[in-house]
């Protein structure tokens, strides 16, 4: 069984995560996931395990035990494609709009006050705030 162990102390190295599980039973391989730049710890990582009875009483004994004064969570890791479609239905975390005044990108079919357009506009105005319309003429240059 494949497990998950976030929330680790940043101290915290792959020969000691296995260390950990050892206790529960036979570990297959273990590794504590570090940045590509800085080769510090990323805070997670991943214990397999040869048997999914030791996984799960390594789960239920690890799961907010605390190393280096932090309560690391263990699970059972889930595929990519389940944690990707999980990702998407939260929305992937994006700004999903809000703030400020209208923004319209694509057609501007709309005179609202303080509109601003980037988009195909027929008539070439670059926004409308309340009856000032600048426009670029193709003959004004």
């Amino acid at each position: 069984m494949n497990i998950f162990v976030t929330n680790l102390s940043f101290k915290v190295q792959t020969e000691q995560l296995r260390e950990m599980f050892e206790a529960y039973g036979e570990v297959t391989s273990a590794k504590v996931i570090v940045d590509h730049e800085t080769g510090r710890s990323r805070g997670f990582g991943f214990v397999e395990m040869a048997s999914d009875e030791e996984a799960q009483q390594a789960i239920d004994a690890l799961n907010q035990h605390e190393t280096d004064g932090k309560a690391m969570v263990v699970q059972q890791a889930r595929p990519r494609e389940e944690m990707q479609a999980v990702k998407q239905q939260r929305g992937n975390g994006g700004n999903n709009g809000g703030g400020g005044y209208n923004k319209s990108y694509g057609n501007n079919n709309s005179n609202k006050t303080y509109n601003k357009s980037y988009g195909n506009n027929n008539d070439k105005s670059y926004g409308n705030s309340g009856g000032y319309k600048k426009r670029y003429d193709d003959n004004e240059y």
